[in-house]
């Protein structure tokens, strides 16, 4: 019962959660009342139509951009070129354009597309309003899709730190900028940058801090084709979060998470420290006591030849075991003059393939039993040892204590400055704020969309579940306890079980066995063995009393009294064994009992 039980509520379960995909990944077109036929397969009905609606923000954004006006309005050009770069591949030419993927599910969904390979491109747009890192989180999010996969390139942004002299049009790769973010990868390395540019407050110089690499497998999102979503939160409290597709794939801490660190150490080694001259860093020396023994040779050969060995027979010492190839000619442009003198090349000889061997045979070499190498002492602790040398340390003069990386430089512009070498690199829907529920909405309205459409033109349901399946891998749980528990189930209720044997006997007139209780049979069978312990216990005293009477006349009246002892308790013994069998009659009077019953009609 508990097993049906159990099987009832795993269906529900699972049947929930399918539903609960279904709800959030299918979105139905409300708008459009006319359902859409299909003229291939009438029977089949048409997967739901997902209507595109340009998202909006539900609050302040210092920066939103999704493109579907179908123009780079706001967007500049970078007109600069790359320094210590060769000029023809110094420009920043690569081409940029608005417009749908090229496999799109959303109809009029447009975004930003890198068009040409093995180019620099850059552009960039200034935000609505300068992001100023005080009280409140950073929320920085875009969509990329690789629509062709991506062979060696980059699809991160670049947020431009606020100075005086910024112009959009001459944005290249050293323009300042306080956070780079987005993935990249090249080879078999597959990179989601969180880069950070932290000052110095000491000296003023500016140093690139690098997030540690997330702990999950990158690559799916780089070579699946699908639109993915990027985003990174940074904290007030210098905790920082790293999604894809909302779901976290790193995290940490400003302050321990970063490499350089943010705060240098308080101790450094002293540069102007030099090792002793006479500081003695070997663990080992060769013993000086040790001497090489008198029948040590090291002239002797490793190998030697083997004095026993006979040629085999059959050994062909006549032919070579390489000949010149019969079947080679020589090139026609083969020029004596300049080439020389013209030789066929060197095949292995057919006639030694049948032998066991060819030319000249030789002893075998051998190891040379007497062979020893070159004497070397024996390594003994060195008395003198002072360990590894380390310079002394000092205080750091350039030690600093930030407890607030967070409080980075103003920026008011983004950027994509890229190398890439595969095209069509499509970008969408940027985001910039403080708001978490704003970058929900936003993420919901614009990805959430673009995500329901494609799992709408998945092929069936299966294809769903696999491709949810894909995205959270613990539906692959679920999965199998839907299919896997009720097999087994089945098999539990069919296969298993006992027999009820009375219910069989009871649907025929066939005389049914007598069946004892086990535990019963255990009862007797350990009484009749008390029983005769006890028989043989007697036995053995009255075979003692016997030869004691033999032995000692004179004790022979003690003897009667426990003879006599001896009898009462025989006697009362079989006074019990006499009443157990008048209250439980043998098998065999019970069977005389019903034998005079049957005969008593025949005497009458």
């Amino acid at each position: 019962m508990e097993l049906k039980l159990w099987l009832v509520l795993v269906l529900v379960f699972g049947a929930a959660v399918i539903r609960a995909e279904d709800e959030d990944d299918l979105v139905e077109d409300e708008d459009d009342e006319s359902p859409v036929e299909s003229e291939s397969e009438p029977s089949t009905p048409p997967a739901p139509k997902v209507t595109y609606k340009a998202p909006v923000p539900i609050g302040r954004a210092h920066f939103a951009e999704s493109f579907d006006k179908g123009t780079l309005e706001g967007w500049v050009r970078s007109k600069a070129k790359k320094e210590d770069t060769d000029e023809d591949i110094a420009k920043y030419d690569g081409k940029w354009e608005v417009e749908e993927m090229k496999d799109t599910k959303l109809e009029g969904d447009k975004g930003l597309v890198l068009k040409t390979r093995a180019k620099h491109h850059a552009i960039a747009s200034s935000l609505d309003h300068p992001f100023v890192f005080d009280d409140k989180p950073l929320f920085l999010q875009y969509e990329v899709n690789f629509q062709n996969g991506i062979e060696c390139g980059g699809a991160y942004i670049k947020l431009l730190t606020k100075t005086k002299d910024m112009i959009l049009e001459k944005f290249y790769d050293k323009t300042p900028y306080t956070i780079m973010f987005g993935p990249d990868k090249c080879g078999e390395d597959y990179k989601l940058h969180f880069i950070i540019r932290h000052k110095n407050p000491k000296t003023g110089e500016v140093e690139e801090k690098h997030a540690k690499r997330p702990d999950v497998d990158l690559k799916s999102y780089y070579t699946d084709k699908k639109t993915h979503l990027y985003t990174l939160v940074v904290n007030p409290d210098n905790s920082f979060q790293v999604l894809i597709d909302q779901t976290v794939v790193n995290s940490g801490n400003l302050l321990q998470d970063m490499t350089p660190a943010i705060n240098p150490p308080k101790e450094i080694e002293d540069p102007d420290d030099q090792k002793p001259e006479d500081w003695d860093e070997r663990s080992k020396i060769s013993d000086p006591d040790a001497v090489k023994p008198d029948d040590w040779d090291e002239d002797a050969p490793a190998k030697i030849p083997d004095d026993g060995a006979v040629k085999p027979e059959g050994w062909l010492d006549d032919e070579p075991e390489y000949i010149a190839d019969p079947d080679a000619e020589k090139p026609e442009d083969w020029d004596e003059e300049m080439d020389g003198e013209w030789e066929a090349p060197q095949v292995a000889n057919s006639k030694c393939d049948s032998a066991p061997g060819c030319g000249a045979w030789k002893l075998p070499m051998i190891d040379n039993p007497d062979y020893k190498g070159k004497w070397k002492a024996l390594m003994i602790d060195n008395p003198d040892y002072q360990g590894a040398w380390k310079p002394k340390k000092i205080a750091n003069p350039n030690y600093f204590e930030d407890l607030h990386p967070f409080k980075m430089a103003t920026f008011s512009a983004v950027g994509l400055e890229l190398w890439s070498m595969t095209s069509d690199i499509f970008f969408d829907n940027f985001i910039i704020c403080s708001d978490k529920a704003v970058v929900d909405q936003w993420a919901y309205d614009s990805w959430g969309l673009k995500k329901s459409a494609e799992g709408s033109a998945e092929s069936g349901v299966v294809g769903q579940l696999m491709s949810a399946a894909e995205e959270r891998p613990w539906l692959w749980v679920v999965y199998i306890l839907i299919i896997a528990l009720p097999v087994f189930l089945v098999i539990v209720f069919c296969c298993t079980g006992k027999k009820d044997t009375a219910a069989e006997y009871k649907k025929t007139d066939a005389p049914q066995p007598d069946v004892k209780d086990e535990e019963g049979e255990e009862k007797e069978e350990q009484k009749e063995a008390e029983e005769k312990n006890e028989a043989d216990d007697e036995k053995m005293t009255e075979e003692k009393q016997k030869s004691d009477m033999e032995e000692a006349p004179g004790n022979a009246s003690q003897e009667e009294e426990e003879e006599d002892d001896d009898d009462d308790e025989d006697e009362e013994e079989e006074e019990e064994e006499k009443k157990v069998t008048r209250e439980k009659p043998s098998a065999e009077q019970t069977d005389e009992k019903v034998d005079s019953a049957n005969l008593e009609p025949q005497n009458d």
